[in-house]
Parts: C-alpha cells; structure tokens; sequence
C-alpha cells in the first residue's frame, strides 16, 4: 500500500516515489471518480439542495462544511463537480482492517493526508492545499477536525483560516444534514436519499487578506486572524445548518 502521509527530508529515495506515485494515482482516480458518481448522489442520496447558485462555474474554492458521516464526503464531491477537487482528511485514527480500507478510499478519492497529531504533518497539509489550489483545484475541509458522532457541529479549528489567508482563495460554506442516517459513526451504509445540503456565499475575506500581507505569518497578530477568518466561516456554517434543519 502506498503511503498516506509526507516522508522526511532525510528518507529513502525509495519512500520519496512511493509516496510521488500515490500522488499521480490518486489524482487520476479522482478525476475519473467524480464523473462517475456525481450523477448518482444527486439521483439516490440526496433530497434537497439550497443555494445551488452559489457554486461558481469556473473559479475554484476551499469548501468549509461540518462533518457528521464518511457520506459527507460524496455530498462535497458532488458541490465540487465536474471540475477537479481533492480533500484533506485524518489518518491518525484507524488501525488493521479499518485502516487499509481507509487508505484504499483515500487513493480513490484523491486525498491530502493529515495527520492530525504532528504539528509538520499540518503544515504540510496546509503547503500541499495551497499547490493543489494554484493548480486549480477545489479543496474540500472540515474544519471540526472530525465527524460529530453526536451530531452537534464543534469549533472550528483555525486550520480552515490559515489556508484561506495563505492561499488567498475564497471560502464556500456549506452545511450538511442527513448524512448520519445513510452512515452513521460505527454503523452500515443505507442508501435513502435524506441529505440535504445547504451552501451558502463565496466568502472572499479581501480585507483580511491585505491585513495579513503586513503580518509576519510566525506572528501571534497573524495566528489570532487566522482565527478571527475561521470564525466568520464557523458562524456562516452554523447560519446554514439553522436553515437546513427548518
């Protein structure tokens, strides 16, 4: 199995392709992937859909949602279609079996692996969201840090702010709701189609932008706008959940 996660400066030539060839396959496979499934998450899964209009045609965005269920991914996949995406998602948290099902999943779905424990996997994350924005791409992340097995959205962590500022790319917020019933935390899959999804207004944060410009990124004045931008997005989301479930 190819590895999920950056090798070390000082690693093996060996370790450093392998991980080059898990890049180039799993961003193959997501190309091929969202034709494929697009079509049938709007047809079988998913019950209505608000705001729509808001998704550009062409320019790409960081999508920010809460998380309730793995099938929140499909629901991302679908708002970013048909142009090219990827995701950043955990791999600190699986173990055996589970694991290589889930790395299975990530190579398919053309994921930015984070591991949430080490402060350099972070970063990396981060670095490797903004080359995958450059190029294009949409990037999806949910900025709880996990699914809310309990259904009730978390903070958000300030990740979310800093890839916004860094990247200078807009925000699109979304809210999920229905998705725990087609998999919920530690249970099987059902096919219904109970989600709804709610995305709101392309968030462009220009003025904050230009404040960070002035800021040293190592700085505590920059970590707290980071924060300060995280927030806005957490309180949008929270906004469009509201509206979903009413």
């Amino acid at each position: 199995m190819f590895r999920i996660y950056p090798p070390k400066a000082d690693a093996p030539l060996a370790q450093k392709l392998e991980f080059r060839i898990y890049i180039i396959m799993n961003t193959f496979v997501s190309t091929i992937s969202r034709f494929l499934l697009g079509g049938a998450v709007r047809s079988f899964l998913i019950k209505e859909i608000k705001g729509w209009e808001n998704v550009p045609k062409t320019k790409n965005f960081i999508l920010a949602s809460n998380h309730l269920s793995h099938m929140d991914w499909f629901m991302s996949g679908y708002i970013c279609s048909p142009k090219k995406f990827t995701f950043v998602a955990q791999v600190d948290q699986y173990t055996g079996f589970k694991k290589l099902w889930r790395n299975l999943i990530y190579l398919w779905g053309g994921v930015i692996p984070i591991n949430r424990k080490s402060s350099e996997s972070k970063k990396w994350a981060v670095d490797t969201a903004i080359k995958m924005l450059a190029q294009g791409y949409r990037v999806v992340i949910y900025p709880e840090g996990g699914r809310a097995y309990d259904g009730v959205m978390r903070e958000f962590k300030a990740g979310v702010g800093k890839l916004c500022l860094d990247s200078g790319v807009s925000v699109l917020p979304a809210a999920l709701d229905g998705t725990q019933k087609l998999m919920p935390p530690h249970g099987r899959l059902k096919l219904a189609k109970v989600a709804r999804v709610n995305i709101g207004k392309l968030m462009d944060f220009s003025k904050e932008r230009e404040v960070a410009a002035k800021l040293d990124k190592d700085s505590r004045e920059y970590y707290d706008l980071c924060v300060d931008v995280t927030k806005k997005i957490e309180k949008t989301v929270r906004e469009l959940a509201k509206k979903n479930a009413n």
